[in-house]
Formats: C-alpha cells, sequence, structure tokens
C-alpha cells in the first residue's frame, strides 16, 4: 500500500489529507479504512476530527470483516480492536466500490478524438486534489494519462483505483514513462503479481528496479528467459543472469 505510506511519511499535502479524511477520494476499502486510521492521528485538529466522522459513519460489521482479512497490516487491525472492533470469523470479500465515497463528480469516457484531446488538456490543467480524485474516480483513459503524471501521489492513486484492471496494470507495466515507485508497487502487489504477463512486462521493462527483475526473472519460462538474455533494451545485469540461469538449465 505505497499510497498509505505516502501518508504515513507526512509526504501528502494538507488539501489532499482533508479529501481522504472526509472521504472524498476514493481507494480501495482495506486503504481507506488505513488512510482513516492514519489521519485520525493528523497533527491537523480539524483532519483528526473528520477522519473520526467518517469513521463512525462506517458499520462496525463492515470493519469487523475487514480487518480479518490476511492482507491487512497487524498495526491496522489492532488499531481497531483498540476501539472495540472484534475481528469476524468470517473475512469481508474486497468489492470494487469505497467504503465511504463523498465525492459526486462524474467522468465521461470520450467519445471521439476531439473528446480525448479535450480529456488530457483538462487533467493538465487540474490541481493535484483534483488529479487525485480522476486517478480513483475517472475513466480508463484518464488513468492511463495520470499514471504517467510526475507527481507520485497521482500516479499511485490510479493503483489505488478499485475499478483499475489487471490488463491495465500490464498495460503500465509494459510503459517506459512510468516512475520506478509505479513499477515497484506494481511488483510489490502480490494479486497482480500472479499474472505471468505482467511478471514478464516488469521484466522487460528497463525502468523496473534491477533487483526486482532478477527476483523475477526466476519466474520466466524458457524460451521467455532466452529472449531476456539477448534483449540489449534491459540492463546489462539481467542479461547476465538470464544467460547464466540457461547454462544451469542446460
Amino acid at each position: 500500500m505505497r499510497l498509505l505510506d505516502c501518508f504515513r511519511r507526512g509526504e501528502v499535502a494538507r488539501d489532499v489529507r482533508l479529501l481522504a479524511a472526509q472521504g472524498a477520494i476514493a481507494p480501495r476499502p482495506i486503504e481507506q479504512l488505513g488512510l482513516l486510521m492514519v489521519l485520525s492521528a493528523d497533527a491537523d485538529a480539524e483532519i483528526r476530527e473528520t477522519a473520526e466522522r467518517t469513521l463512525s459513519r462506517i458499520p462496525d460489521a463492515l470493519i469487523s470483516g475487514f480487518i480479518a482479512r490476511s492482507d491487512v497490516p497487524l498495526d491496522m487491525r489492532e488499531f481497531f480492536v483498540a476501539r472495540g472492533i472484534a475481528v469476524a470469523a468470517t473475512p469481508a470479500p474486497d468489492p470494487a466500490e469505497p467504503l465511504v465515497d463523498d465525492d459526486s463528480t462524474l467522468y465521461e469516457e470520450s467519445a471521439n478524438e476531439e473528446d480525448t484531446t479535450s480529456m488530457v488538456q483538462k487533467l493538465a490543467s487540474m490541481t493535484v486534489p483534483e488529479k487525485v480524485k480522476a486517478a480513483m474516480k475517472g475513466t480508463r483513459e484518464m488513468r492511463s494519462v495520470l499514471i504517467r503524471d510526475p507527481n507520485k501521489l497521482v500516479a499511485l492513486s490510479v493503483l489505488s483505483c478499485p475499478k483499475v484492471t489487471e490488463t491495465e496494470v500490464e498495460s503500465f507495466a509494459r510503459m517506459g514513462s512510468v516512475s520506478e515507485d509505479v513499477l515497484r508497487t506494481i511488483g510489490q502487489t502480490r494479486a497482480w503479481v500472479k499474472s505471468y504477463n505482467i511478471v514478464m512486462a516488469l521484466v522487460k521493462n528497463a525502468k523496473t528496479p534491477v533487483a526486482m527483475s532478477l527476483t523475477m526473472l526466476n519466474r520466466l519460462n524458457a524460451a521467455d528467459v532466452r529472449r531476456i538474455s539477448i534483449d540489449r533494451n534491459v540492463p546489462e545485469a539481467l542479461r547476465i543472469a538470464a544467460r547464466r540461469k540457461l547454462v544451469m538449465g542446460d
């Protein structure tokens, strides 16, 4: 949850933190609970109080199911248990909708090339809070643009969008124009690296951290390892490792 890490490290501006505390940016449910947990201890009193009010609107039974999930960090589980919420016997599924969504902004798919150009221009003129909301609630076209935004928070917000698909993530993993943070986040998300195509895309992307690519090389079949061994577009260390793997496999 690298988006949550940004909030933990204090890298997020006050206006975005307030939006998150209000439930006006809408990531996946587990991430939203994590954000509200962090913001309930924010140094800003208004943000703390707003986060508490938003948390109070979420039924205890719903939270109980979510903190029973195996992918919930221990500190998050302990936070809600300390508030008197027991861990449910049955973990909750991960729905496609956030637990709280107080933003009514509507985003429409582009109907033609002119609309697409207009959409790109509109995104470019948005503030960071507006881009974060569009990244989490906007269209697939918007996500394909915002994933390349130079602001790390905006790009990572795309990956926190409940609507983002595995096919989109694969396309992001192939992009040479995304940041290393985006590729690292994809590579550290268990649900995504179950996909062979995503793993292959990450290994072939020269911007993927080499240590991550070397680890993922072990997931590739012999034919793809052979292709990596002669691919001049990947780091030399990766080509050498691929050649060594081929020799050892013979």
